[in-house]
């Protein structure tokens, strides 16, 4: 069998979770596995994930891919090490005598603590969710995994019983995999690294503590919570399957796991990802820049117990990815994600239609939860085409507005536009992105920077993956360059502001309350409209 020094990296996204093997010399990918995660939407603006299925599903992942490599006739003991990537944000809490899930996975888009939000808000001196920003780098808002921990103890039983008494461990989804995989009830490591614990609105991102002021405001306790580790240190070993005793020796939170695997190492490099969600984030060096844009501050990575805090700027989009699944699953206009590409380049533009998917409300720069998914000029020639446009348009609308503020905030606007992520395979998106922002946009031939990311901190911590300039293996690239006239640019851009607009404050107590008997979660998708208009649209485009 063949010799080769390889890392496996598990990245544990929103919708699949997935094991691949890179190669540290050369940053290929040898082999990977992948298995699509269930999510359930039991009401309007909830999304949940069952723990245990997302941890059967790594462990299904990574026994799948031992045997691809035997297939390959590539020894799998030339494994060294595991990284870790995950979504963030997303919240478990377990039982710590029985080791069981207390509840389902709260999803980071979920919106169900809205209420909750808005008391932790009046709760504040000033009365404003941006209070505690300068000491933890966020905004109180229903994204962050604290106010889903409030809501958790608030309107769970269980939850709240075993908070009573001590025996609930919390953390977010590298928490849980960690704990589990290095032994559970047996000794398994309760730690999160210090990119996830930065999107907890727990950790002081200055001291890199979890912090006694927050904590008392959220009214949690501190023995909940996991011991924060940098980003690239053994973390414990493997306790069983085929890669048991190997070291997981690096975990990061899946944005900041993308910038490394972009390279993104230098104060002033950028990436933005495109998967469920989009995200942009900022490298800002040793600065902790705070935004005066609607921007989050965050951990960016520190790869290895003594080495530098890094830190970033970060432009969060909620919906990318699931306004295609939505097209999909909800509307069925398109029969696969893929097709989105050819039937939106079968009209050359989308005849003055504008899509604000804010299903779930709107994050960056808006952090208006009570916004609402909008489709705006519609008219007789609009078809099934021109609303697919819109959808893909939407995101590279939204990735200018974060674009725009992070320019603001860092006084050096971007030349250029550096992508990753599931959606970059849309060549036709990648190109409206570069018309829409007006800069290159520059992707990767290797999409996998996520997972990439995770093992490069894995295989530099055990070092046998250097990340000295020197020794970086170059990135191929394609770049897709603006093809439109900054008049056009920005007189599209306005009319989408507009459409933004009439997307907030829909979501308001009383329109809440009617709006139960009306909308209907459905699996694989966001919600239904219930209207007969959207509805007979929906039949009419088949």
């Amino acid at each position: 069998m063949e010799d080769r020094c390889l890392i496996g990296s598990v990245d544990q996204g929103t919708s699949s979770t997935r094991f691949l093997v890179f190669d540290s010399k050369t940053g290929e990918v040898v082999t990977y596995h992948q298995v699509e995660i269930k999510q359930f939407y039991a009401q309007q603006g909830w999304c949940d994930e069952d723990p245990l299925e997302i941890l059967e599903s790594v462990k299904i992942c990574i026994r799948e891919s031992f045997e691809n490599l035997k297939k390959l006739n590539i020894n799998p003991s030339n494994i060294k090490a595991v990284g870790i990537t995950n979504q963030r944000e997303t919240t478990v809490v377990w039982h710590k005598t029985t080791g069981k899930p207390l509840y389902n996975a709260i999803v980071w888009l979920d919106g169900r603590t809205a209420d909750t939000v808005d008391s932790l808000i009046q709760k504040t001196p000033t009365k404003t969710k941006t209070y505690w920003q300068s000491k933890c780098g966020l905004p109180i808002t229903t994204y962050f995994s604290a106010s889903k921990l409030r809501w958790l103890i608030d309107n769970v039983d269980a939850v709240r019983d075993a908070v009573e008494q001590r025996e609930c461990m919390f953390g977010t989804v590298d928490s849980w995999l960690i704990w589990n995989l290095t032994g559970g009830l047996n000794g398994g490591t309760f730690a999160t690294d210090v990119t996830n614990a930065s999107r907890t609105m727990l950790m002081n991102i200055h001291s890199l503590e979890w912090d006694q002021q927050l904590i008392k405001f959220f009214d949690v306790e501190k023995v909940l919570l996991p011991e924060i580790r940098s980003s690239a240190e053994v973390y414990g070993t493997l306790v069983d399957g085929p890669l048991k005793g190997l070291p997981i020796s690096g975990v990061l939170g899946d944005q900041q796991a993308a910038l490394v695997g972009q390279l993104c190492f230098n104060k002033g490099q950028a990436k933005n990802t495109y998967g469920t969600g989009c995200f942009l984030l900022y490298n800002t060096g040793a600065d902790i820049v705070q935004s005066d844009s609607g921007l989050l501050t965050t951990v960016a990575y520190k790869l290895g117990k003594d080495s530098p805090t890094v830190y970033a700027l970060e432009g969060s989009v909620a919906i990318a990815g699931a306004a295609i699944r939505w097209l999909r699953d909800n509307l069925a206009i398109i029969n696969s994600s893929e097709e989105s590409e050819s039937l939106a380049a079968s009209v050359t533009d989308t005849a003055g239609c504008y899509f604000v998917p804010a299903f779930t409300g709107l994050f960056c720069p808006h952090w208006q939860p009570d916004a609402r998914g909008t489709i705006c000029g519609l008219s007789t020639v609009t078809t099934k085409a021109h609303i697919t446009r819109a959808a893909l348009e939407a995101v590279c609308f939204q990735t200018r507005e974060i674009l725009d503020a992070m320019n603001k905030d860092s006084g050096i606007p971007l030349t250029s536009l550096q992508v990753d992520g599931g959606m970059t395979q849309n060549s036709l998106l990648m190109q409206l992105q570069a018309d829409l922002v007006g800069i290159p946009v520059v992707r990767p031939s290797m999409p996998e920077t996520t997972a990439l990311g995770a093992a490069m901190a894995a295989g530099h911590c055990i070092g046998v993956w250097s990340l000295k300039p020197e020794d970086l293996t170059a990135i191929t690239t394609d770049v897709f360059t603006p093809h439109i006239t900054e008049t056009d640019r920005d007189a599209r851009f306005h009319c989408w502001n507009e459409a933004v607009k009439r997307s907030m404050h829909w979501e308001t107590s009383a329109n809440h309350s009617a709006s139960q008997a009306s909308w209907s979660a459905v699996a694989g998708g966001m919600f239904t409209l219930t209207t007969f208009g959207l509805a007979a649209l929906a039949e009419a485009m088949r």
